[in-house]
């Protein structure tokens, strides 16, 4: 597993991002086993199509709930499947869910092993976290378009991913 310290920092701080460096290109890691909302396992790669994976510290602070509510709103209407994963308990993610009625979008737990965090190369060793990203996987699964947020507290490039979601098939 590589480290990779100061990509990522929180209000200024370095962080240690620790594993895999995936790169658009490279295919999206497969049988990797994540918890839906009522405990379920379930693997992103089992759905076909284009994909989006946006990871989050976590569903409770006004960033993250930003963020992934903006992904429900625009992904509304597009051929597209959203992946909110974070570290949140499933239980929590239910609450949050049931709380911002994002349909669009379908929340998974990471929380059990970090497997996904560490396949992407965005588990925060300091926090056990996952950090901010965005991920467009193509229908063929490879990685079309990848965004580590640099700053924990900021928001993502949420044109850019969109830009380039449209130039995925």
């Amino acid at each position: 597993m590589t480290k990779q310290t100061g990509s990522v920092t929180f209000m200024g701080n370095p962080l240690t991002l620790v594993g895999s460096e995936i790169k658009v290109g490279d295919a999206f890691p497969v049988g990797i086993t994540l918890l839906t909302n009522d405990l379920k396992p379930f693997t992103i790669d089992q759905e076909s199509g284009v994909k989006v994976i946006t990871t989050v510290p976590s569903l409770d602070t006004p960033v993250c709930d930003m963020q992934v509510r903006k992904f429900n709103e625009r992904a509304a209407g597009l051929n597209v499947k959203v992946f909110a994963v974070s570290a949140d308990l499933p239980f929590a993610q239910a609450r949050w869910c049931g709380a911002a009625g994002a349909a669009n979008v379908k929340t998974l737990s990471d929380h059990a092993s970090m497997a996904l965090a560490d396949a992407l190369g965005v588990h925060i060793k300091e926090l056990r976290l996952l950090a901010r990203t965005v991920f467009i996987v193509d229908s063929k699964g490879k990685i079309a378009y990848r965004e580590i947020v640099g700053e924990v507290t900021s928001e993502p490039d949420y044109d850019a991913a969109f830009k380039a979601l449209k130039s995925v098939s």
